[in-house]
């Protein structure tokens, strides 16, 4: 029988910190995922093999209130979610720490308000760390609460905001901060994308977000809600 070709090497140094060789064939193999595909401004794409589907275009059967934990009160319809006014903020069920979070939305096609007046939300990391959503297409506010802002904390590198009503993206990589005891250990850092535009850069976050104080941690859960 023909034996196969080794896939790598047996007789290279071992890497430091590692008890893999270089170019070692017997070290794990990266698992394997079917990519997703990219949105457009008419259709929805499709998420990667491994991703967890927190809102299909069907239902909110993920999410609750988040003053509550109700059933969520927003409105879906043609594959999206809309906010319906006073029914409140909503978050995952499910709960999640260091994560890699894709998501999409469009501010209100008809223009009201100005400043953070427009079209204003947020993404709540863990429920605690914001990122600020908001329109700001030719609509300036104070820079720390700007659209992809670190909110009250550091603005993003850009303002990268299409045309209101128009479909936008969020690509956000979390890494949650640590605690030993009472003391923080590691900082939260994040890394934002929006609309394919670098905001954040494993930027530091100072604590959870604060409106018009400066924050500081105070140790919780190692997860928590989107």
């Amino acid at each position: 029988m023909e034996q196969k070709k080794p896939l790598g090497y047996s007789d290279t140094p071992i890497i430091p910190g590692s008890k893999y060789r270089v170019h070692d064939g017997e070290r794990p193999q990266p698992q394997v995922v079917t990519p997703g595909t990219s949105s457009t401004q008419e259709k929805a794409g499709l998420p990667p093999s491994d991703a967890v589907v927190l809102f299909d275009g069907s239902d909110l059967s993920k999410w609750q209130s988040t003053k509550d934990g109700s059933p969520a009160k927003w409105k879906v319809e043609n594959g999206y979610a809309e906010v319906v006014p006073k029914t409140g903020n909503i978050q995952t069920k499910e709960h999640f720490g260091d994560c890699q979070l894709h998501l999409e939305f469009a501010t209100p096609t008809v223009v009201k308000g100005e400043s953070q007046g427009r079209g204003n939300s947020g993404v709540f990391l863990m429920g605690l760390y914001e990122i600020q959503v908001l329109d700001c297409y030719q609509n300036l506010t104070y820079p720390d609460g700007t659209t992809g802002g670190l909110y009250g904390q550091c603005p993003p590198l850009v303002n990268a905001c299409r045309k209101p009503g128009e479909w936008q993206t969020y690509d956000i990589i979390w890494e949650a901060p640590r605690f030993d005891g009472g003391q923080v250990i590691k900082p939260a850092s994040v890394t934002v994308l929006f609309n394919g535009v670098v905001l954040h850069h494993r930027k530091a976050l100072q604590g959870p977000t604060k409106h018009r104080q400066v924050t500081t941690y105070v140790p919780h859960p190692p997860v928590g809600p989107l």
